[in-house]
């Protein structure tokens, strides 16, 4: 995201000699993507930054994916996954894995307790806070966040979810970088006049600070021989990872809250991509807020059914009254898999409840993937079974399908 940033203390001219107060040599580090010829970052290390003093193999939870195959549409339950009061589950090791591809995994986690230090080696991540609070500790610096916000971590960021009691996390990890829809952007990167958010809601992290520590351990998320080309390891530095006194770029994690963000409506139903707010490699990020609803005077303000033949949709329903899934037995932590193929809509009486609706009351945060998705551990016992037949009458009625 090209919104440079300068926190702490670094020198006036960049790849030269920054000393403490005491005449001790900092250590620049450049953290950058796509080698040499994107967005960077520059951090000044106390201490060597690729000090290692041992390592080990970290067992990741099950990264194991299979096919949705008989193809089915499905209603993923996430609120069954943990217990209610659980404790001594973190937003890292203990996110269960619901739904994924080649280009980005989707999990779920209550945490109630601190994460270990960690770092995602294979793409950004994008995490959700459906409720709850917490402070992701990071290498830049603190980022509170709570109910509502998006955080964005970079690639490589060395962090740690710290709860404030329990937060409920919906965590899209990509094998690309995530940043804001590229057509809402200039071509220097600056956000544009029809953009539904600008860079006035976007939440840096506070300034840096130098922990003082020894033997500290970073689980690290890579490349590797596991499930999907996945694998894990520990490395245990001599010290702190969080020593750095300043930094510069244009590459580090934000926040942004979903309250920010300004629909797009018009006097017809307007499409998911009007609902975008982020973007990957082969997959899209939309959310769905409250907003008033289309005002042509024979307008139908629910989806019309559609078939999305290149994508996969997965929606992650997280607060108001979501009008189009009335009578499908969703609710608040649901989520919705229509899978490429199979048309999909409103349930039945949706349809025609909603005409001459001024308003729709829901939150909800959609994917849309451009390579089909595959189940994860978490799918199969999240999964209600009933939902494919949600649409159907007479006698699949019993199945669960209702006018709500």
């Amino acid at each position: 995201m090209a919104y440079y940033r300068s926190a702490g203390h670094v020198p006036p001219k960049r790849h030269t000699q920054h000393r403490s107060p005491e005449g001790r040599l900092y250590y620049e580090e450049l953290m950058g993507e796509e080698g040499f010829s994107s967005d960077s970052a520059l951090l000044y290390h106390v201490n060597i930054p690729s000090s290692i003093v041992e390592y080990r193999t970290w067992e990741l939870p099950d990264q194991t994916l299979v096919p949705n195959h008989p193809l089915t549409p499905r209603h993923l339950a996430t609120h069954k996954l943990f217990e209610e009061g659980a404790a001594g589950v973190d937003g890292v090791t203990g996110r269960r894995l619901l739904l994924g591809n080649a280009d980005v995994r989707i999990s779920y986690v209550v945490a109630d307790t601190a994460s270990p230090y960690y770092r995602n080696g294979i793409g950004d991540e994008c995490l959700y806070i459906e409720s709850g609070d917490a402070v992701l500790e990071t290498v830049f610096g603190d980022l509170p966040v709570g109910e509502g916000d998006y955080a964005i971590v970079p690639r490589a960021t060395t962090y740690r979810i710290v709860p404030v009691g329990s937060v409920r996390i919906y965590a899209v990890e990509a094998n690309s970088h995530i940043a804001p829809a590229k057509r809402y952007l200039s071509r220097f990167g600056q956000f544009l006049e029809h953009a539904p958010f600008c860079e006035r809601d976007l939440r840096p992290p506070s300034e840096p600070r130098v922990v003082e520590g020894s033997d500290v351990e970073v689980f690290i998320k890579h490349r590797g021989p596991g499930p999907g080309g996945i694998a894990g390891t520990v490395h245990t530095l001599p010290h702190h990872p969080f020593d750095v006194v300043g930094w510069d770029g244009c590459l580090y994690p934000y926040a942004f809250n979903v309250r920010d963000f300004e629909p797009i409506t018009g006097r017809v139903h307007q499409p998911p991509p009007a609902h975008q707010v982020f973007e990957g490699n082969n997959f899209v990020i939309c959310n769905f807020v409250p907003r008033k609803v289309d005002y042509h005077p024979l307008s139908i303000p629910v989806p019309y059914y559609h078939s999305n033949v290149d994508s996969d949709e997965v929606m992650f329903y997280c607060g108001g009254d979501y009008e189009a899934r009335k009578g499908s037995g969703i609710g608040q932590g649901s989520i919705s898999l229509h899978p490429g193929g199979h048309p999909h809509g409103p349930q039945p009486g949706a349809y025609e409840r909603s005409i001459g609706a001024e308003f729709f009351d829901e939150l909800a945060v959609m994917v849309d993937t451009f390579r089909p998705l595959e189940l994860g551990e978490a799918a199969a016992e999240a999964d209600d079974g009933l939902y494919a037949y949600s649409w159907a009458r007479g006698d699949r009625g019993e199945t669960g399908a209702t006018d709500g």
